[in-house]
């Protein structure tokens, strides 16, 4: 198969799909890759690197595109890249999907087959491809939040795990999976008075055991969320469900009763957002203030640290990809379950019911 990596154009993507190692192992299945000019000079990796592994460098993402069966990426198609799709290609990236109707319907339009690594899922419930940008995102959350606590950027001026005679900053993180619980660590290490919100009993039990009771953790209900988000310095947001858009659970009135010089960081921004006053922002212009507090709503939060996510990532897709390269999107889903719920678009049909119902599209059975 011929596989292309294009450099991303998200703004300040820096991240790439395919590392030197990755390329190497296609090329030794029998593949041609071809990889954008400086598509990895955002991790140090120049183009020399890629020729070394055995790939072809070429000048624009329109020849990657034109020359290539299989796109891989790591976020979603900006509208240049869509406007190059075509009906044979495969396209392997984040999707992201249930709060872009734009994208979704560009995807469809373009007749080609996409799909989305956040949503590949095991019988175990797991995302196994969204996992480590999950670990990264939720980290990076607390870090920022602390970060946009201090007065110069913006907050009340409190260090998260205070000092001795001074109160510790109380953090609330809502929605307890791989992003949260990576939060919640952070948190805890930085000395905060954490909070852990959650729907389910049994998630909080572990998460109990896991900090030896030294975190409060409470079940997800409207009160329970409202008096945290109101007495909290930092909230965190992390609400994921499959596929589909979160839901708001934290009111606008609920940010206005917040203490002036807040932080509300939301990780599930690029799936609608948890919090209801949140929207998308960049790297380059990343919060903006509600009432006073601070919002931090970047869509691809990973970016900020792409070497260390580039290399989380690729080794998670790689696999996915070997099997897509050998034995095609229909023969690949027959063989494994997981990969099968990764197709959210097949030949310009849109196949996630979840992503269908969120955006009111026509959805299309996938049979294969």
């Amino acid at each position: 198969m011929r596989i292309g990596v294009p450099k991303e154009i998200k703004n300040n993507e820096n991240r790439v799909g395919l590392v030197p190692g990755g390329v190497r192992q296609l090329v030794m299945d029998g593949n041609e890759v071809f990889v954008e000019t400086n598509a990895g000079s955002g991790i140090g990796i120049d183009d020399e690197a890629y020729v070394k592994a055995g790939a072809t460098i070429l000048g624009s993402l329109e020849e990657v595109f034109e020359k290539s069966d299989m796109i891989i990426k790591v976020k979603e198609p900006q509208p240049r890249e869509i406007a190059c799709l075509k009906p044979h290609h495969i396209l392997y990236t984040y999707l992201h999907l249930a709060a872009d109707p734009e994208q979704t319907k560009g995807l469809m339009d373009s007749g080609a087959t996409c799909i989305a690594y956040e949503t590949i899922q095991p019988e175990d419930g797991s995302l196994p491809l969204l996992t480590p940008m999950s670990e990264v995102a939720g980290r990076m959350a607390t870090q920022i939040g602390a970060s946009y606590l201090q007065k110069d950027h913006g907050g009340k001026g409190i260090l998260l795990g205070g000092v001795p005679g001074t109160r510790r900053a109380k953090v609330t993180v809502i929605g307890c999976g791989v992003a949260g619980t990576n939060a919640i660590k952070m948190a805890m290490g930085m000395g905060a008075d954490v909070t852990a919100i959650d729907l389910s009993a049994r998630r909080l039990a572990e998460l109990d055991d896991l900090f030896d009771n030294r975190i409060t953790t409470l079940y997800s209900n409207l009160e329970n969320i409202e008096s945290s988000v109101i007495n909290s310095d930092l909230v965190i947001g992390a609400v994921l469900i499959p596929g589909a858009k979160a839901p708001k659970l934290v009111t606008r009135d609920m940010i206005s009763k917040m203490e002036k010089g807040s932080v509300v960081v939301d990780i599930a921004v690029d799936q609608g957002g948890c919090i209801e006053t949140c929207k998308p922002t960049t790297h380059q212009n990343p919060t903006f203030l509600v009432d006073d507090v601070v919002h931090y709503c970047v869509a691809n939060m990973p970016g900020a640290v792409a070497q260390t996510s580039t290399y989380a990532l690729t080794n998670v897709t790689l696999n996915y990809a070997r099997m897509i390269a050998k034995f095609g999107v229909d023969e690949a889903a027959r063989k494994d379950a997981a990969f099968k719920k990764g197709i959210n678009v097949y030949k310009g049909g849109l196949v996630y019911k979840q992503v269908a119902e969120d955006l009111e599209l026509p959805y299309t059975e996938l049979n294969i």
